[in-house]
């Protein structure tokens, strides 16, 4: 049996759980009931599947499972200590969660893998990355759509962001490296809006200035996954 796909990317450390159909049994807290009051069905189907997959890894990783509130943003409350991340696309909810101490910022997302519309790849590149997508594209066509993923891989270096941060990034205040057909990444946020422009963040505490993220990726069964992370220690 494979593996999940969200468990290969992870550090040793962080634990991820997904499901390729949502729970209609799924339970909700009362807190997360009253966060999808009228919402259609379907979303909060979604929204409860997810959260029973951090559920399901939060109890892996030894903490109980907990309600897991959206704040006015949408981002989730974690329990305090955990650093966290859901995503949900057609046919596909995860959730990953480590502890803080061995992880500072952690995000997850997932896309079909096909490629962008006409005309977005312009819209959420910047031109080096554009050159090198093109380069990957011509030397491993079939190995990803490497337009989505660049997409995907920025969105899972939102999502490690801005719980930590509360700053909001555009596609192109961050640049994305591919480290080839390795399925690995590095990312870097070159711009952040917002008093001090980022230059005060430190989720490595001391070690370095929190712009820095490393990624993992993996295309499979028409979907994309990429996982970002900053601050990772060494265990």
């Amino acid at each position: 049996m494979r593996r999940p796909l969200v468990q290969e990317l992870l550090p040793p450390y962080a634990v991820g759980a997904e499901t390729r159909a949502d729970a209609p049994d799924e339970v909700l807290h009362p807190e997360e009931r009253a966060a999808v009051a009228g919402v259609s069905e379907g979303r909060r189907r979604e929204f409860a599947t997810v959260r029973g997959c951090a559920r399901r890894a939060l109890t892996t990783l030894g903490h109980a499972p907990v309600p897991l509130v959206p704040d006015p943003r949408g981002v989730p409350c974690w329990p305090a200590g955990v650093v966290g991340s859901m995503t949900h696309c057609r046919g596909y909810r995860a959730a990953v969660v480590a502890w803080r101490r061995d992880v500072r910022a952690l995000g997850v997302d997932a896309e079909p893998s096909l490629p962008l519309r006409e005309g977005v790849l312009r819209t959420v590149s910047r031109p080096e990355e554009r050159e090198r997508i093109a380069f990957l594209q011509a030397e491993h066509p079939h190995v990803a759509c490497w337009d989505r993923l660049l997409f995907c891989a920025k969105e899972a270096v939102f999502k490690a962001w801005f719980p930590r941060t509360r700053r909001e990034l555009g596609f192109r205040d961050v640049v994305v490296a591919f480290g080839g057909a390795g399925r690995t990444f590095r990312a870097t946020v070159v711009t952040a809006e917002g008093p001090g422009e980022g230059r005060d963040l430190d989720f490595a505490e001391g070690r370095g200035d929190g712009r820095d993220f490393d990624g993992r990726w993996v295309a499979r069964d028409g979907l994309l996954v990429a996982v970002a992370f900053a601050g990772a220690t060494d265990r």
